[in-house]
C-alpha cells in the first residue's frame, strides 16, 4: 500500500457516494483530512467513524466565506495545505429551451466557480511552499455533452479548461493541477437514472457496466501519491471504455 505520509488534504463533498469513497481511501492512506460538506448528520457520521478526520460544515456556493474557509484549513494544517479536491458537485437537470436561469447558474456557480475560487485561495497558500496539488472532479458529460445536462457539462468542461490553465501558471512553482473524468459511477446521480436508460448507457460502455466509486477513489489516491509528481494539466477518465479522449 503506497502511503500518503501524513499528507494534509482537503476534501470538498465528502459525505456523497463518491466523496466517502475517497475519504475512505485517504483514511487508509495514512493522510491528514479536512472533509467538508453541507450534511451535518453525514458529517458527524464521518467523525465517528474516522477519528483522524477534521470536518467542517460548509456550503462551498458561499462564495464570499470561501477565502475565509481556506484560511481556516490553513491554520488546522499549520501554514501547510499539500492537497485539494475539488469533488462536491450538483446537478439540475433540463432541456435548454425549459431550463430555467436559477438551474443553469447555480450549476455553473457550484461546480464551476467555487472550484475556481477554492482553487484560487488555495494556491496562495501553496505558492508559500512552493508545492501542491489540487485535483478536480470534471465527468465524461464534460467531454461528450449529455442531453439535459447543458448546464452541468459546461460546468465540467470550465473546469478541465480550468485546470490547464492554472497548470501553466503555477507548474514553474511546483504545483500540479489535473482532473478525473469519471463516466456513470453507482451513486445518488446515478440512481436517479431509469432502469431502461441504464440498459441503454451499459451497453455503450466496453466494460458493459458503470463503475464503482472506488474506482474514482483509486484515480484520485494514484494522483495524491507520489507516483504522480510528474503530472499536471492531465485528465484522467475513468469511464469503463465509454469514452475515448
Amino acid at each position: 500500500m503506497i502511503d500518503l505520509n501524513n499528507l494534509n488534504i482537503i476534501l470538498t463533498g465528502a459525505t456523497g457516494v463518491i466523496g466517502g469513497s475517497i475519504l475512505q481511501k485517504l483514511v487508509e492512506g495514512n493522510a491528514n483530512i479536512i472533509a467538508s460538506g453541507t450534511n451535518q448528520a453525514k458529517l458527524d457520521s464521518i467523525n465517528e467513524k474516522f477519528k483522524k478526520v477534521k470536518t467542517i460544515k460548509f456550503d462551498i456556493s458561499k462564495h464570499s466565506l470561501i477565502e475565509k474557509f481556506i484560511d481556516d484549513c490553513n491554520e488546522i494544517f499549520q501554514n501547510n495545505i499539500n492537497i485539494l479536491i475539488n469533488n462536491a458537485g450538483i446537478t439540475a437537470d433540463n432541456l435548454t429551451i425549459r431550463m430555467k436561469d436559477e438551474e443553469w447558474n447555480k450549476v455553473i456557480n457550484l461546480n464551476l466557480t467555487s472550484s475556481f475560487l477554492l482553487s484560487k485561495y488555495v494556491i496562495k497558500k501553496m505558492l508559500k511552499n512552493k508545492n501542491g496539488k489540487i485535483i478536480n472532479l470534471t465527468s465524461i458529460v464534460g467531454h461528450t455533452g449529455n442531453i439535459g445536462q447543458a448546464n452541468y457539462s459546461a460546468s465540467k468542461s470550465g473546469l478541465i479548461g480550468m485546470s490547464k490553465s492554472l497548470a501553466l501558471e503555477y507548474g514553474k512553482k511546483n504545483i500540479k493541477v489535473n482532473c478525473i473524468s469519471p463516466g456513470f459511477i453507482e451513486s445518488e446521480m446515478t440512481d436517479k437514472i431509469s432502469d431502461n436508460f441504464k440498459k441503454i448507457l451499459q451497453d455503450k460502455i466496453s466494460l458493459e457496466r458503470f463503475g464503482l466509486p472506488e474506482d474514482v477513489a483509486n484515480a484520485v489516491f494514484f494522483l495524491c501519491s507520489s507516483l504522480s509528481d510528474y503530472i499536471t494539466g492531465e485528465t484522467i477518465h475513468v469511464n469503463g471504455g465509454m469514452y475515448f479522449s
